[in-house]
């Protein structure tokens, strides 16, 4: 286990180098004068040349790309255009706010999900598993700009029961919190619960028919022994692998959710970046969301690999 989680960080980094190469690429392909931008129409030409130069605008791509790799190696990765702001505070502050939204929406996800992925598999055709997967479709069909609105406009102006601003006032303590961000949290889970539900049932379905849950049940196990002891361990394995990989999309995700219920997280911050042309916060909060999805795939690959005696045999013999 040792050697393989070493392996997969020493994976991850260069995975991390990769796409940095990519996101300094693209920021510095994007369309616009970045000196024109922040000065503004009516600055000279000649205070706009001044200002391309003092941002190292006019050095060649790859010695700007050291220096910036350099600076994000040693925390310093760079000052907001427009907001005259250091970068990585300011990104790691509304990376915390997205995965405090995206954690929530899991762990109202995640438990519902597998609960109806393993009824709907135990009977398989049966009235739940029609009711849920038919849910499950529509509402995974829906965007989650679509859903939102409802919510917004069923269970906040109709009902009244929440608030439809997801960040509550400042101090406000944890249940305040909890009580805001539900409505985002919710149009989340309606949007990946067909996803997740599916991969549940289907593996539900297959250990059910395997040769090893027929012999129990024919020793005179009971059918719920079976599927707690042996069925259920072997048939939420993949779903680890996808719950890492929801993590992920999640956080760098979340751009119209944030949008739409006016929550300040890493994905509005990116998209004000982007609209902006603010390049080394667009680039700060790339990185970040890159840096958050290897890592949620990396942990899901390491609890895979410890709860399945078969890669912990095979990472033992190699």
């Amino acid at each position: 286990m040792t050697r393989f989680v070493l392996r997969r960080l020493l994976l991850l980094g260069v995975t991390l180098l990769v796409a940095s190469v990519l996101i300094f690429l693209m920021t510095s392909v994007m369309p616009g004068n970045v000196g024109r931008i922040v000065l503004g129409p009516f600055a000279s030409d000649a205070s706009v040349a001044e200002l391309n130069r003092q941002l190292g605008l006019d050095q060649p791509a790859a010695l700007r790309y050291l220096q910036w790799l350099g600076g994000v190696l040693t925390g310093d990765w760079g000052r907001s255009l427009t907001l005259d702001t250091d970068v990585l505070p300011l990104a790691l502050a509304r990376l915390g706010r997205s995965l405090l939204l995206a954690g929530y929406a899991l762990v109202l996800l995640v438990p519902v999900a597998i609960a109806a992925g393993v009824a709907a598999g135990r009977r398989p055709g049966g009235w739940f598993d029609r009711l849920a997967s038919v849910v499950g479709l529509t509402f995974g069909a829906m965007p989650e700009f679509v859903t939102g609105v409802f919510l917004i406009v069923g269970l906040g102006v109709g009902l009244g029961w929440l608030p439809v601003q997801a960040l509550p006032d400042e101090g406000a303590g944890l249940v305040t919190w909890l009580r805001h961000l539900l409505m985002p949290a919710l149009s989340l889970v309606l949007l990946l619960f067909a996803y997740l539900f599916r991969m549940v049932r289907t593996g539900m379905r297959s250990e059910l028919a395997a040769d090893y849950t027929r012999t129990a049940v024919l020793k005179g196990l009971p059918r719920r022994r079976v599927i707690r002891h042996h069925v259920l361990r072997n048939a939420l394995l993949p779903t680890i692998t996808v719950i890492g990989a929801q993590l992920g999309w999640l956080v760098g995700g979340l751009v119209v959710v944030e949008t739409l219920f006016r929550y300040p997280g890493i994905g509005s911050l990116m998209e004000y970046a982007a609209s902006n042309k603010d390049v080394p916060l667009l680039a700060g909060c790339a990185l970040l969301i890159t840096g958050v999805f290897g890592l949620a795939n990396l942990a899901a690959d390491v609890v895979y690999a410890w709860l399945n005696p078969r890669v912990r045999h095979a990472l033992a013999g190699a």
